[in-house]
């Protein structure tokens, strides 16, 4: 899917300004706002937009403490331990990665104690064979998009 300069625009201000109005998006980049509403329709149909809700703070839901759970898993039982994690509401992601293990989790706790009842969960569910915990003690890059859009829209401005 190709992303071009006036994509990349449209993304940036759907990021920077996400509860504006896509008649106020239109009237900002100087666009008619059918061309707008096509493009963002293109861009939802082909995957570049994955969704419009909130992004919500873990740790102002109760759950502070952070930590990313390597899972190492019996071979063949990964779709099973996919889907039993999807079951523990304190894993907010899963990703199957290469490396030391199968599965990597980030995984959000209360507490120490809680994380470490979460982590007890996860090693007592068939097929998961051990897990590695490494605790976030600050966040040094929050989660952005800006960066990498400009980055696109740059690319596809020198583009021919």
């Amino acid at each position: 899917m190709a992303v071009d300069a006036l994509d990349a625009k449209i993304l940036r201000l759907l990021l920077e300004q996400p509860r504006t109005s896509v008649r106020e998006y239109a009237r900002v980049l100087g666009i008619a706002r059918g061309t707008l509403q096509a493009r963002l329709d293109r861009l939802e149909r082909e995957g570049v937009i994955t969704g419009t809700g909130p992004r919500l703070s873990p740790a102002a839901l109760g759950h502070p403490m952070l930590a990313f759970v390597h899972i190492e898993v019996t071979q063949g039982h990964l779709d099973t331990v996919a889907n039993a994690l999807a079951e523990v509401p304190e894993i907010i992601e899963a990703f199957s990665i290469t490396g030391g293990g199968d599965l990597m989790t980030r995984v959000v706790a209360r507490d120490a104690a809680h994380l470490e009842d979460v982590i007890q969960l996860l090693v007592q569910l068939p097929g998961v064979v051990r897990t590695r915990t490494e605790v976030v003690l600050r966040e040094r890059v929050p989660y952005r998009m800006v960066p990498l859009v400009e980055s696109v829209g740059r690319a596809a401005q020198r583009s021919p």
